[in-house]
């Protein structure tokens, strides 16, 4: 699993895009989301020692140096209460992963006892961003407004954001009639942004978002009477 693994929402992850290059957008951070924020998932003990090797889902793992109190949450079904704070001694990375030693932790057995436990942070400890870059996290929920053409319709609210690969990160927006649609999270399209209050202005190309559009009965009946006309006709 990746660190822009799209199943982690909550994990410290920043997106970087044009957004961050181009400068000059104005940014409100705070929003009221999880409580907890992910920075690694343990794997399996590591050494013999009580050091443990996890998953990094944190855009900064070279300030886990500055986090020596950190907060260990169970796995999934276990109780909240169980969560343990924990001092971290030291840590070093190892194949895209990182290798954590808690205080308290020292044998195989010891770790053992936090295999699939998560490492998290309250969300106000979070790494603070430079420039226009913003948190994964804080875009979920927030709804896309289409101001182009002097107009104020709602696209739909975010429920993902889809990594950069060959092209500009994409959000996943979900309209009102619970359908999708994918919007390029590009510079040249935002106008204003505001998190806090959940709502993201973009002056949309025209057809971008009806291009999406899944077809009615009455255009898929229309296009299978074509499929057959097409294959009707002699060659």
């Amino acid at each position: 699993m990746t660190p822009e693994s799209r199943s982690i929402p909550d994990a410290e992850m920043s997106r970087r895009t044009a957004l961050a290059r181009a400068g000059g957008l104005d940014t409100a951070m705070t929003v009221d989301h999880a409580s907890w924020v992910l920075l690694a998932r343990i794997v399996r003990p590591q050494g013999r020692h009580g050091e443990v090797l996890a998953d990094l889902f944190t855009d900064f793992p070279e300030r886990f140096a500055e986090r020596k109190r950190l907060m260990l949450r169970p796995p999934a079904g276990a109780q909240l209460d169980a969560m343990q704070e924990a001092t971290l001694e030291s840590h070093w990375l190892h194949k895209g992963r990182v290798v954590l030693k808690f205080t308290g932790i020292h044998s195989i057995n010891d770790a053992e006892k936090l295999r699939s436990f998560d490492v998290v942070i309250a969300r106000e400890e979070r790494m603070p961003l430079e420039g226009d870059a913003v948190y994964v996290s804080d875009l979920l929920g927030v709804k896309v407004i289409d101001v182009g053409r002097g107009g104020n319709e709602e696209a739909g609210a975010i429920t993902d954001v889809e990594p950069e690969g060959a092209g500009p990160a994409m959000l996943v927006v979900r309209t009102q009639t619970g359908d999708e649609r994918l919007i390029p999270f590009v510079r040249a399209y935002l106008r204003k942004m505001d998190i806090e209050a959940k709502r993201l202005e973009m002056d949309l190309p025209v057809g971008l978002l009806a291009m999406q559009a899944p077809m009615t009965e009455q255009e898929r009946l229309a296009e299978s009477q074509q499929e057959q006309t097409d294959r009707e006709e002699p060659e």
